[in-house]
């Protein structure tokens, strides 16, 4: 069976994940582009992006234009330090978060597993109790300043009952040697990633759905592509 979440052997410093938290609560965070994936509020702000703004959120798969960090990261010296440790190239680094009484329905994303040469982190910066995550049916319980890979290739939910806002500190990463090591460590079953996952039709047209929101030379790739699987 493929691994559907890992916790990585790091552990980072709540107080100052909270100080660079304040720094960017002071910028306008951008609601989440695809709105058919959630109910209430998920908003989300960029330090590092395509184009190097903040308001963009996008996060796509590997073959597009090289990103680049915002001015934001810039000014975040601990998130920067945080980033600068993993020995690995980054993609779309952003914070994103679910506020109180909001619902990230259960959906697949495409091309987001470490079987396809990237892996998605996320380091709880606020969390509660009440916050439910669950990804392949297995709830995930992700705890402040801890550091977790999840493959997003499969189905995940999240939904926050509580009373406070969840918000991730979120790094697309591009797997090499490095990472390799580091998931082996922590028990990746790299001899069942190569089997290609079985998406049922619905699915299928669900992630076409949620790729045509973004409009790119690459989703439109990958359009084709499921398109040929229907």
């Amino acid at each position: 069976m493929k691994t559907a979440f890992l916790k990585l052997p790091f552990h980072f410093s709540e107080e100052k994940l909270l100080n660079d938290l304040g720094i960017c609560k002071n910028y306008n965070f951008t609601s989440h582009f695809n709105k058919n994936d959630y109910s209430g509020e998920w908003t989300s702000i960029a330090l590092r992006s395509q184009n190097g703004e903040m308001d963009n959120i996008f996060a796509l798969p590997q073959g597009e234009k090289k990103y680049k960090d915002t001015e934001l990261l810039e000014k975040c010296v601990y998130f920067r330090e945080i980033v600068d440790s993993f020995e690995c190239e980054k993609e779309s680094i952003r914070l994103l978060n679910l506020k109180p009484g909001s619902v990230i329905k259960e959906h697949t994303d495409y091309n987001l597993g470490y079987e396809d040469g990237i892996f998605r982190i996320h380091i709880p910066i606020t969390t509660n109790e009440n916050v439910h995550f669950f990804i392949n049916s297995e709830e995930v319980k992700m705890l402040p300043s801890e550091c977790w890979y999840g493959n997003f290739n499969l189905p995940h939910s999240v939904r926050n009952a509580g009373q406070t806002d969840r918000i991730h500190l979120v790094m697309d990463c591009l797997r090499n040697d490095w990472s390799d090591n580091l998931f082996a460590e922590c028990g990746y079953n790299f001899e069942a990633e190569n089997k290609p996952p079985e998406f049922s039709r619905e699915t299928k047209l669900q992630m076409i759905e949620h790729l045509k929101l973004m409009d790119t030379e690459t989703s439109r790739e990958m359009i084709s592509r499921l398109e040929k699987d229907l």
